[in-house]
């Protein structure tokens, strides 16, 4: 079939689909977007291509879809019935889980209703995301008895054993409770079908691992949670994964080949940042332990199949941990003074290297570590290759020998993690380094562990674009990334550079606008105070004492966002007794309560106003009645102050670019579009949005954050 008949194909089917939904109105942004959809993933070459053939053709659409446009049913059919008619796959990455699961339990099922080919479906997760029965089975006491040499998952016990008495009781009944709810049924395993999900400390010592996991030769292998979806995915037309999943896995086969199936990126805002969550690294330089675990772990299993290459590990392992000692004396040398005085901080303490530059005396050790690591990683993997061998000659002896894989594979990735972030603080600029050379943002941080002071040492790479482009576009031939706040400022400059897909010939942009009338359905009042908001305290109690004011006026459901904790907590203190029984403070219960709560309120009649911070600025869904007011208490700046900001700002700086211009400002408009965006919901709402931040109307960069907004009418009022 040709590429016009296949983009043809995907626009009628979705047009098919859409005049079979009783009641659903045709919107033209929606049906523009769909056809942008068919045109790309038609127009992509998937598959193996001749070596003498000439370049694949890839295609990517980047789609800017206001509110209410309807982006997934406007992918998702075209995407569908393209790839089975080109007998290939659909991934779709999302976020988050929470928006995994909506796809999977909610859009997909219904679409599957109404498209005329049948598909199926499965939903993605990373294998942390649940449980591993051998170790709950172990920190719960129900499993068999093992071997008193036998330390496989000797670490995580230790870990959930190591608390005070009260505590620990505690931790063990809860393991208990798991385990009782998987062998009665009643629980899958899965960490996020738990009622009350647990916290990380708690899930860690039970949590699924790849490097420890035996897989087929592990006793539990026939009821693994995790290995009965990979099943479902197997047979699945579409996958649904996250951005997570998505860049942790390049190169894993966990997920369909990128260069062979259509790729979606809903929510694609949030790709950048994940980005560099995902390649930047950390190397602990005191709690050394593992090192000879790991080397007498190596040496037992390696004598035992005759390995030869594990006479270099007493060597690499010994001289990797003197020269982590040594990395950690003379951090200390170099930077604990600074350290030190961060000890009262809330957090580590941490000091950044400017420009990326380390001091000489660090780069022979970290050069040594890197040589030993490598070295021990070598001889890691002549083991497990002997392991595998061993495994596939000797069937009858596949579990002791799967166990002592896991028990080498458990603490091999501490090994790789020293291996990467050495790797990257080693990389410095030279004297033929032009002004476009990016360094890499490496910095230390100092905190204490019980009575242990713990020394460790990061590195992240400084821009996202160029790590994507590198592990994740080079590999993809058809995409279409998609979110309502795709554009900053309304140009889609700033997003393509943070993807990595700026000046790529393949891009096309789109930008569709919500059906929305905002200027009929919505009012935003850029209320002024005297005080600058860069002046807190004074700016807080004069915001706090206007926004009492105008919450006195609401009848029914309201959205207050907050900028910081202290900023929040002023507002809660000054609200009246009559006022502080209609409040619902983000921090006072867990979030799925307070929106049930808060829905339970307002369905009464009754007025219900939520107090949140950033998170409940994106992705909360409370159309009409839920949220008639929002209100903005402060323009959503993220300085950049991490380590990572700090360090590119300053790389900007250095280059004679504006970081405040480029990145500060771009950042806030997308993520004050997302908080706006909370407003108006339907084509029924109606809503006040409240802004107290004076920057918006009288200065430039507020008139370009503004301009980025839906259009509502817009009135501007003085202070009180």
């Amino acid at each position: 079939m040709s590429q016009q008949k296949w983009a043809q194909l995907g626009l009628e089917s979705f047009d098919d689909v859409v005049a079979s939904i009783p009641g659903f109105r045709s919107r033209e942004g929606q049906r523009r977007m769909a056809g942008q959809v068919a045109a790309t993933f038609s127009a992509a070459q998937l598959g193996k291509v001749d070596d003498d053939a000439e370049a694949p053709e890839r295609a990517i659409a980047v789609v800017q879809a206001g509110t209410g446009v309807g982006k997934s049913l406007a992918y998702s059919i075209p995407a569908i019935t393209l790839a089975l008619a080109r007998g290939t796959r659909v991934l779709i990455s999302t976020a988050t889980v929470a928006l995994q699961e909506q796809l999977v339990n909610k859009d997909l099922p219904a679409l599957a209703a109404q498209l005329e080919q049948p598909f199926k479906f499965a939903l993605a997760k990373g294998r942390g995301r649940f449980v591993c029965k051998l170790k709950l089975e172990r920190l719960a006491g129900t499993g068999e008895a093992h071997d008193e040499g036998d330390d496989l998952f000797a670490e995580e016990e230790a870990a959930a054993r190591a608390r005070p008495a009260q505590e620990l009781q505690a931790r063990m009944q809860f393991y208990a409770s798991m385990a009782d709810a998987m062998a009665t049924g009643v629980w899958d395993g899965d960490r996020d079908s738990l009622a009350t999900p647990p916290e990380p400390e708690a899930w860690s010592p039970v949590a699924a691992e790849s490097s420890s996991c035996t897989g087929k030769h592990c006793p539990t292998f026939d009821s693994c949670t995790y290995y009965e979806r990979r099943k479902s995915m197997v047979a699945a037309q579409v996958i649904v994964a996250n951005h997570d999943l998505l860049l942790s896995s390049l190169g894993a086969r966990l997920l369909p080949e990128l260069d062979n199936c259509l790729l979606v990126l809903d929510e694609a805002h949030h790709l950048p940042a994940t980005a560099l969550a995902q390649f930047a690294c950390a190397l602990d330089l005191s709690r050394l332990g593992w090192i000879d675990k790991l080397a007498s772990r190596a040496l037992r299993v390696g004598t035992l199949l005759e390995v030869e290459e594990i006479a270099d590990v007493p060597g690499h392992s010994g001289h990797l941990r003197q020269t982590l000692q040594d990395l950690a004396r003379l951090v200390m040398d170099f930077y604990g003074d600074e350290l030190k005085s961060q000890r009262d901080s809330w957090g580590p303490a941490r000091v950044r290297a400017a420009r990326g530059i380390l001091p000489e005396a660090l780069l022979e050790p970290l050069a040594q570590a890197s040589h030993h690591a490598n070295g021990f990683l070598d001889a890691l993997r002549a083991i497990s290759k002997a392991l595998r061998a061993e495994i596939r000659d000797k069937p009858e002896e596949a579990r002791r020998l799967s166990t002592m894989y896991a028990q080498v594979g458990a603490l091999a990735p501490r090994l790789e993690a020293v291996y990467d972030t050495a790797q990257l603080l080693l990389q410095q600029p030279s004297e033929d380094d032009d002004k476009q050379y990016v360094p890499n943002a490496k910095w230390f941080t100092l905190e204490t562990d019980g009575e242990f002071i713990v020394v460790k040492a990061h590195a992240s790479p400084l821009l996202p674009g160029a790590t994507l482009r590198r592990h994740l576009w080079s590999q993809v031939r058809g995409a279409v990334l998609t979110s309502a706040t795709l554009t900053s400022c309304g140009q889609f400059d700033f997003f393509l550079r943070e993807s990595g897909l700026h000046g790529d010939a393949a891009v096309t942009t789109l930008e569709v606008p919500s059906p929305f009338d905002y200027s009929a359905q919505g009012i935003f009042v850029a209320a002024e105070t005297h005080a600058d908001p860069r002046q807190a305290s004074a700016f807080t109690v004069e915001m706090v004492d206007a926004l009492l004011h105008d919450l006195a006026r609401v009848e029914s459901g309201a959205l207050v966002l907050f900028t910081s904790r202290e900023q929040m907590r002023q507002a809660v203190d000054a609200l009246s007794t009559a006022m502080r029984a209609s409040v619902l403070v983000q921090t006072a219960m867990p979030r799925a309560q307070l929106l049930s709560l808060h829905r339970e309120r307002v369905a009464n009649g009754q007025p219900s106003i939520i107090f949140g911070m950033q998170s409940f600025g994106e992705g909360l869904d409370l159309p009409g009645a839920l949220c008639e007011s929002l209100f903005i208490t402060k323009l959503p700046f993220a300085p950049p102050d991490d380590p990572v900001g700090e360090a590119r700002a300053e790389w900007l700086r250095s280059a004679g670019r504006d970081p405040f211009s480029e990145l500060v400002v771009p950042a806030t408009a997308i993520r004050l579009a997302q908080w706006v965006g909370r407003a108006i919901r339907t084509e029924e709402d109606r809503a006040f949005v409240y802004c107290y931040d004076k920057r918006l109307v009288r200065t430039s960069y507020g008139q370009r954050l503004l301009n980025g907004l839906p259009p509502f009418a817009l009135e501007k009022r003085l202070p009180r």
